[in-house]
């Protein structure tokens, strides 16, 4: 009963041998069976091929010809929608709100009324203001009437004090009534730089006068507190009869339309994102939209080491909302590539992707590739001649420099 198993394990053991520790041998002798008989143009190359008058082993590949083609770049993100803009609306003020409220949701235009604030004593301080600016302006006719009477006694004391010194000089008069001219001469100065400050003072009276009117008439102006944009309501306007103090939420509002699409770019991409570049965006909801880049980061977040980048769209219909998650194409500079069978790339023996060519010496050569984009038709790569031939077929069965024997297949391309 145990014959079997114990058969069974003795050619698995083997067979695991000769896998792993003859490979290279067991390659050889399965490349010296014959050939099998194919019927696709992929499988025409042989296992191996008749040697050369030189003794050097000749593999069969198939190649297709490939052109490059320009195409264009883009890098790919993931991100989320923004409003584009979004405001507490706070009052300036205090009093009781005497307006019904809105509820959120509702789309409110700019400049329309969130919340309105009873007056309460308001009016009748502009009224008082008001009334005390005629009060101040009456004042100053009264200050310069002064001016002028002072700049006359001033002149009479002059008059006055060029007499006594007349008449002292001829001994007609005493120092003493020189000195009182003199006197009286410097209380004449100083009486018409009083009314001309009384002027000033006037004048200033005034413009407190209606510096106060205009004052409660700002104070009335922030009774009504109003959108200061179209947008949504994100919360219920203040409710009727609540106190608002100075600060106090009135309501919410965020504007998405237009929106914003925001995203993080690595330091590896930065370089192709530009200010102005077309992107597209499409949500979980499987939403697309599309727009352009209108800012750029030019500093990094220091803990990811990413740059943000915004992308302003249109949302008339307001189906994008706030905070949804975003796949985004932003596209860059267009580059050559070479569209190509994701079979055909391959790994040289130091791990570096590329592809095996054939050249026009029929032999074999590595070059290394870049992926751009993957598709359903096959892979966009970069770092190849304009025009090449790529091994499609048989590139894992040979090395740069071995001899090749070159079947074309049509190219993609």
């Amino acid at each position: 009963m145990r014959f079997f198993p114990i058969v069974t394990a003795v050619v698995v053991t083997l067979a695991l041998y000769l896998i792993v520790f003859e490979r290279d041998r067991l390659l050889s002798f399965a490349s010296n069976d014959a050939e099998t008989p194919v019927t696709d143009v992929a499988t025409k190359v042989e296992a191996s091929a008749p040697a050369a008058e030189d003794g050097a082993r000749v593999v069969s590949v198939v190649a297709m010809r490939s052109t490059a083609q320009a195409i264009d770049n883009a890098v790919l993100l993931r991100g989320r929608t923004e409003a584009a803009r979004q405001v507490d609306v706070r009052a300036e003020t205090s009093g009781l709100v005497n307006s019904e409220p809105l509820r959120k949701g509702s789309y409110v235009e700019a400049g329309q009324l969130l919340c309105e604030i009873a007056p309460g004593t308001r009016q009748s301080a502009l009224a008082e203001a008001e009334a005390r600016l005629p009060e101040a302006k009456s004042r100053l006719p009264e200050a310069e009437g002064r001016v002028l009477e002072s700049e006359a006694r001033l002149n009479e004391a002059r008059i006055n004090d060029n007499a006594a010194k007349q008449l002292s000089a001829d001994g007609f008069a005493s120092d003493i009534r020189v000195a009182g001219t003199q006197a009286t001469v410097q209380s004449a100065l100083a009486a018409v730089e009083t009314a001309r400050a009384g002027v000033e003072s006037a004048r200033a009276g005034i413009l407190a006068a209606e510096a106060a009117i205009a004052s409660a008439k700002n104070e009335i102006g922030r009774l009504q507190i109003t959108a200061p944009f179209a947008g949504l309501l994100e919360t219920d306007t203040a409710e009727l009869g609540a106190l608002m103090q100075p600060g106090g939420l009135c309501a919410t509002i965020i504007q998405l339309n237009p929106i914003k699409l925001v995203a993080f770019v690595p330091e590896t991409e930065v370089a192709k994102v530009a200010v102005g570049a077309r992107a597209g965006g499409r949500t979980t909801a499987n939403q697309t939209v599309e727009g352009r880049v209108t800012f750029m980061s030019r500093s990094s977040d220091p803990e990811t080491r990413t740059f943000r980048v915004e992308i302003t769209v249109d949302n008339d219909d307001l189906q994008l909302r706030d905070g949804q998650t975003a796949e985004i194409l932003i596209g860059a500079a267009g580059e050559k590539a070479h569209l190509l069978p994701a079979s055909a790339l391959t790994l040289n023996d130091i791990g570096t992707l590329g592809v095996q060519v054939a050249t026009e010496d029929n032999e074999a050569a590595f070059m290394p590739v870049s992926i751009l984009r993957d598709t359903a038709d096959g892979m966009w790569v970069a770092g190849l001649p304009e025009d090449v031939a790529v091994i499609i077929v048989g590139q894992e069965y040979v090395t740069d420099g071995v001899a090749i024997k070159t079947t074309y297949a049509e190219s993609k391309s």
